[in-house]
């Protein structure tokens, strides 16, 4: 009897570890094992891949090699980017703006410095695509802001936010520090990091190893650790290197890199597919917006629960998501509803998100098994 296939589209959540990754951590693992920072010659050789590794990486980035800071994940970059930078200039003043919109990570970040700091926080609106109002950036700007922070791409419903404009108004009506988190957005879509004061990553979102992400800092921007502790990553973040993990993310990132355009076509094939496809299905409603990032496609469909929907194509090997993974314990997104959805209309919410192994036969299999779903109601 034939298998059926698996299918895996839930990219924005993570991606499978590429094989070059697993082959580059079996070889060096039993060999590089030493702590990078110890003064003997197995620590110098692993000091000597970290170095290496960041070199790399910061070239692929267009930075210098001491912008790139290694953390934990790039929910540990955003808060050392979004508290670090607010406790360090709170002297030039106490009020921050950031979007309805962003990830858990950077919402609850602002959250803590609004309950427990004393900063000011403005939430931007969004519209019904997901989108910022430049003229609302403006007039919340003053001369208290020290900082905004602001996602390059939603991470559930793919909406791209004009980064270059965004940097244009804050750097000519403040003197804010800009923070962007680029998680979405690493290896699939160019990135210019030209007037970005701080910017995040993540490996395991592009196929390397999970527990390390990035935060690249324009040295001009004073930071507060969040983890006291030795002299690793400039001293702003203590704890001994995760070595294998920040050395394999350079691999990973100089293969999304290079195959970024190839992969991008194909990529916007299946999309448009899955798009065309699913208008034609009577009561779903598409809130990825046309303009939106071609690796995430979100759709409502009110009739079918997500939480059913999901399991529905799970037991047919199909694996999506409805929302973001870090907030999937909650009823509702904070996105869904900031966009204007109604609760019956969130509820039936269901993310697509495609990366290296998702084919265009793949997407033909989803929305067969979807129709059957939708007719026999599950």
């Amino acid at each position: 009897m034939q298998s059926i296939p698996e299918i895996y589209f839930d990219y924005a959540s993570t991606a499978p570890v590429h094989h070059e990754v697993i082959e580059a951590t079996q070889t060096l693992l039993p060999q590089f094992y030493a702590n990078p920072d110890s003064l003997h010659s197995l620590g110098y050789q692993a000091g000597d891949l970290m170095r290496i590794s960041r070199e790399k990486i910061a070239s692929l980035l267009n930075v210098t090699p001491p912008m790139v800071i290694f953390t934990s994940s790039a929910s540990e970059a955003n808060n050392m980017a979004i508290k670090g930078a607010a406790w360090a200039n709170q002297n030039k003043g106490k009020h921050l703006i950031t979007t309805k919109v962003e990830h858990s990570s950077v919402l609850n970040a602002f959250k803590q410095l609004q309950e427990h700091f004393g900063f000011e926080v403005d939430y931007l609106e969004v519209d019904e695509f997901g989108k910022i109002s430049m003229d609302q950036l403006k007039k919340l700007l003053r001369k208290e802001t020290i900082l905004v922070s602001i996602m390059a791409i939603n991470n559930e419903i793919g909406t791209i936010q004009d980064i270059d404009q965004i940097k244009r108004i804050v750097k000519s009506f403040s003197s804010a520090i800009i923070h962007v988190d680029f998680v979405q957005m690493l290896g699939k879509y160019p990135i210019d990091l030209n007037r970005i004061d701080l910017a995040t990553f993540s490996a395991h979102k592009i196929g390397g190893i999970k527990g390390v992400g990035l935060l690249v800092r324009n040295p001009q921007i004073d930071l507060l650790p969040l983890i006291s502790g030795g002299q690793q990553e400039q001293s702003l973040r203590g704890g001994t290197s995760n070595t294998l993990a920040n050395i394999t993310f350079a691999k990973v990132l100089r293969l999304a890199m290079e195959n970024r355009e190839f992969s991008f076509t194909r990529i916007k094939e299946i999309n448009d597919y899955l798009r065309q496809q699913l208008s034609g299905i009577p009561n779903l409603d598409i809130l990825t917006p046309v303009d939106g990032s071609v690796y995430i496609l979100t759709f409502t469909y009110p009739s079918i629960p997500s939480e059913i929907m999901t399991n529905a194509l799970s037991a047919r090997k199909i694996y999506v998501s409805a929302h973001s993974t870090c907030t999937s314990l909650s009823s509702y997104s904070h996105v869904h509803l900031a966009i204007g959805l109604k609760e019956h209309a969130a509820n039936g919410v269901i993310r697509l998100s495609f990366g290296d192994q998702s084919t265009l036969n793949q997407a033909h299999r989803f929305i067969e098994v979807l129709k059957e779903i939708i007719k026999n109601g599950y």
